[in-house]
């Protein structure tokens, strides 16, 4: 049976800035989420709650990881605008240190980190887990902090760092340490907490200023909860997830999120995506991404990844609800509002990858609170999120089966897909087979293309041949940048990568016989503890070249007042063994936009390691600028002393190629402000 989308509420709303609309959920149904599916929607009106304000920022802050809690990335300044935008200059940067090719002792950096821009300062993590405080005119060092990490790679194939979070008392008190603090975690779960203004511990926070998250890791402890996304700070709360080994295990740890105490670091509630049965039996449903939040309406919103083992679904056959879910929780007790379910039974890897996007928008005449979640397949789901119901229809349609290859698993006979938007990609039959990477290997792609089984998306793993084509599959559609809104135009902005890749089930025998090591994620990986371990890679001949048709890559404009897209354009260019590739071909994209009042959408994200500003209402490309690797990091905007600053993380991912930076690079417009020009 399909597991149909749920809504749930496993308590009476308190009486603050909870929704006006909640559910209630039957005593039953609380002891086993599994059987959640289906449960009728019910309305209660909660009229102690005043009518919460619209999502528009009007100060310029940019001091979370998606430039706002509600995950727009969005800046109210105008000060560069259309018109100037192609004379910004670089007017400082910043090299850290802190950056591995992988060819030493140590391990090949990633460095994925929003600039954060609050208490006058420029904060950042670095991949050797150390936190700068920067100058925001000049770059120049306030302070630095060291965790001493270990620098290796216990749950990653490299050292990884998204970034910190910045939390402030609400009446800070002048002379005090710890009334404002920085927070960053480490990929061996120690979370850290210093005061913002000096870089001092927070003796106060947990342990002297360190948190040990891992003392809570008590099932299938194969790995530490490895802290590389900063925490989401909502009021005096911290919200973690956590990341671990993709494909690694059939019984992995399961996916707790953990609610702490912004002063202290104590524990106040956690959540489960899975229930104790399952928690048995699997594993991960984690939340290894960014989270976002409507504290007006008392709302944290969960993108879940999916269970464990990845790729082969025989160890968890019942249905798992929340899995691959946007889940809405009560930020005061983590109980469950909501839950929207966007893959049953996932068995790709299809990960709810980025915070959903909060916005207000004008449908048909109504004003409806919305809440965009983007996936990897391509699909854009648009709920109301005080409620989670469709603003326009999500229908559950049938889609293939197994083709009897597989041993012990079940296929969801349906799967939910949105009416609008449309799809950013064509997932209804196989992508064109590119003439030129065909005809350079002889006929190769066309082979490949010949061999792979593809009935359109959610076709499933199998043994046979060369596998499955995935189109999209872990690579997207969207990462975990996200979807920015531009409130004004009500216009939704998204990159999004047109990838095929190739997937394999092995049975153990097999595997044994075939693995020949794998690279970032790709290669082989074995599903320990299944009957089948994997092989998932990028299709593309000889020369390295995608077999599949251009543009590998897209930028894509939204009216979310209709759901139908604006513009389209090629965004980035490919590059392969030293050459670049025409801009017209597109680049696969990693990392989010921004964008801003003066009409303007900041991006780096491609292989070409280029910045680069484009026209929100047209998509024309109005400037760019190189930097040392690929910026694979959501851009930061802010103004300090009257100037407005955009400032990009140059710090390469070796998924997109093997180009790593360890550079921040700050632009403003010449002659602007008489400080920091």
């Amino acid at each position: 049976m399909p597991i149909s989308p749920c809504l749930l509420k496993s308590a009476i709303p308190r009486l603050s800035t909870v929704a006006t609309l909640a559910f209630i959920l039957s005593p039953s149904s609380l002891l086993a989420q599994d059987q959640l599916a289906g449960q009728e929607r019910t309305a209660l009106e909660d009229e102690t709650t005043a009518t919460p304000i619209p999502l528009v920022p009007t100060e310029p802050t940019w001091d979370s990881f998606h430039g706002q809690l509600n995950a727009q990335k969005y800046s109210p300044l105008d000060q560069i605008n259309a018109d100037n935008v192609g004379e910004l200059e670089k007017v400082w940067e910043v090299h850290t240190g802190d950056i591995s090719d992988g060819s030493g002792e140590l391990p090949a950096t990633v460095w994925s980190a929003t600039p954060v821009f609050a208490n006058d300062t420029l904060y950042l993590g670095t991949p050797f887990y150390r936190i700068l405080a920067l100058d925001p005119a000049s770059g120049e060092e306030k302070w630095s902090f060291d965790t001493q990490s270990s620098l290796e790679p216990l749950t990653q194939p490299a050292l990884k760092n998204r970034g910190v979070a910045y939390w402030q008392a609400e009446d800070p008190m002048a002379g005090e340490l710890c009334q404002k603090i920085i927070y960053m975690g480490t990929m061996d779960a120690q979370l850290f907490a210093v005061d913002a203004d000096s870089g001092e511990r927070c003796e106060g926070f947990a342990n002297n200023g360190v948190l040990n998250v891992n003392q809570w890791n008590d099932t299938h402890d194969h790995w530490p909860l490895s802290l590389l996304q900063p925490p989401t700070v909502v009021g005096d709360r911290l919200i973690l997830g956590w990341a671990g080994m993709d494909w690694a295990y059939a019984q992995a740890p399961p996916g707790t999120v953990f609610a702490i105490n912004a002063r202290t670091g104590e524990l106040e509630w956690t959540f489960q995506a899975l229930s104790e049965q399952m928690r048995e039996q699997s594993g991960t449903a984690n939340v290894w991404t960014h989270m976002s939040a409507d504290e007006e309406r008392g709302l944290v919103y969960l993108p879940v990844s999916s269970p464990s083992p990845n790729f082969w679904g025989g160890n968890r056959t019942e249905e798992v609800p929340l899995a691959t879910s946007t889940t809405a929780l009560d930020i005061e007790t983590g109980d469950v509002v909501w839950s929207r379910q966007w893959v049953h039974h996932d068995i790709w890897d299809y990960d709810t990858v980025a915070a959903p996007t909060l916005m207000d928008i004008t449908v048909g005449g109504e004003e409806i609170p919305a809440l965009l979640q983007a996936t990897k397949t391509g699909f854009l789901f648009v709920v109301n999120r005080e409620t989670g119901e469709d603003v326009w229809p999500i229908e559950e349609r049938p889609v293939p089966g197994g083709d009897g290859t597989v041993e012990g698993e079940v296929y969801a006979p349906t799967q939910p897909f949105p009416t609008k938007p449309v799809p950013l990609l064509d997932q209804s039959e196989k992508p064109k087979v590119w003439a030129l990477a065909d005809a350079l290997s002889f006929g190769q792609c066309s082979r490949l293309w010949e061999e792979l089984w593809y009935e359109g998306l959610y076709t499933p793993p199998t043994t046979r041949g060369e596998g499955t084509m995935g189109y999209p599959i872990t690579a997207g559609g969207p990462q975990w940048g996200g979807v920015a809104f531009g409130p004004e135009s009500q216009t939704a902005i998204v990159n999004t990568s047109h990838i095929v890749q190739t997937l394999k089930l092995y049975d153990r025998e097999a595997y044994e016989k075939a693995d020949s090591g794998s690279g970032n994620e790709s290669g082989f990986a074995p599903q320990e503890g299944a009957p089948y371990g994997i092989r998932l890679e990028i299709a593309q001949n000889w020369l390295g070249m995608p077999c599949w048709e251009p543009p590998f890559g897209e930028l894509v404009a939204l009216d979310m007042t209709t759901g139908d897209i604006k513009w389209r354009r090629p965004v980035g260019a490919s590059q392969q063994h030293g050459f670049f590739m025409p801009e017209s071909w597109g680049s696969p994209t990693i990392g989010g936009p921004a964008v801003t009042a003066g009409g303007i959408i900041f991006i780096g994200a491609s292989m070409d390691a280029k910045v680069r500003a484009y026209s929100l209402e047209t998509g024309e490309q109005l400037w760019s600028d190189q930097v040392e690797a690929p910026s694979v990091s959501n851009p930061a905007v802010y103004e300090y002393n009257g100037r407005q600053y955009v400032a990009f993380v140059a710090g390469g991912n070796t998924i997109l190629k093997d180009q790593v930076g360890d550079q921040i690079a700050v632009y403003a417009l010449p002659d602007i402000g008489s400080e920091g020009s």
